[in-house]
């Protein structure tokens, strides 16, 4: 039962903890006969930062994580706290204001990442998810013929999504050799798979 006393009022404690940080700021508000707390945003550079970190790795064109969309050096599973944050958002769909700066085609794009993402995140271990064509290499026979036609027709050297999701996969591997944390990589394996039934329930 210690899991249910943790989960009580989870919004009032987070909101408390991002006041306590300065984040967020208290008002107490009139609706009608009852007068609430609300927490409207103190510090709007760090939403700006979190919803460049989101677009940012969300629009990248390239297999490599982009620095941009990661939190500050020194912090551990860069790349996994990234791919959560945007897992995050998207099951919560909270991302549309964030892709508000963004075209149409660049949207679509965007939110179809974020499922590939989640896709292949959802299972354990990583990628793993079954949804590509065969195993974690992008550079399967036919992906090297479709590059190499590409070139030879002056064409530029794209990546496709599947790619840049497969270049996430393997960074948050990378992170997972360096520690032995496998058990806690599993759990965040099930809790984003949680995430995304949420509005199936």
């Amino acid at each position: 039962m210690k899991i249910g006393f943790q989960l009580k009022q989870v919004r009032e404690r987070l909101a408390k903890g991002l006041v306590d940080k300065g984040v967020l700021r208290t008002e107490k508000r009139n609706f009608l006969l009852f007068d609430m707390a609300t927490h409207p945003v103190a510090d709007v550079r760090t939403k700006e930062n979190l919803i460049t970190r989101v677009v940012t790795l969300l629009t990248s064109t390239t297999s490599a994580v982009p620095p941009a969309a990661l939190d500050k050096e020194g912090v551990q599973c860069r790349v996994l706290r990234a791919v959560c944050l945007v897992c995050a958002a998207y099951t919560a769909s909270v991302l549309d204001n964030a892709f508000g700066r963004l075209g149409y085609e660049e949207r679509e794009a965007a939110f179809q990442r974020c499922d590939e993402i989640l896709a292949e995140f959802v299972v354990w271990p990583y990628g793993s998810s079954g949804s590509g064509a065969g195993p974690l290499t992008p550079a399967t026979a036919a992906g090297r013929r479709r590059q190499a036609t590409r070139l030879a027709s002056g064409g530029s050297l794209e990546v496709s999504g599947r790619d840049v999701v497969l270049g996430l996969v393997q960074e948050v591997r990378k992170e997972a050799i360096g520690g032995e944390e496998d058990v806690g990589f599993e759990l965040i394996a099930g809790v984003l798979e949680v995430l995304s039934k949420l509005d199936s329930l």
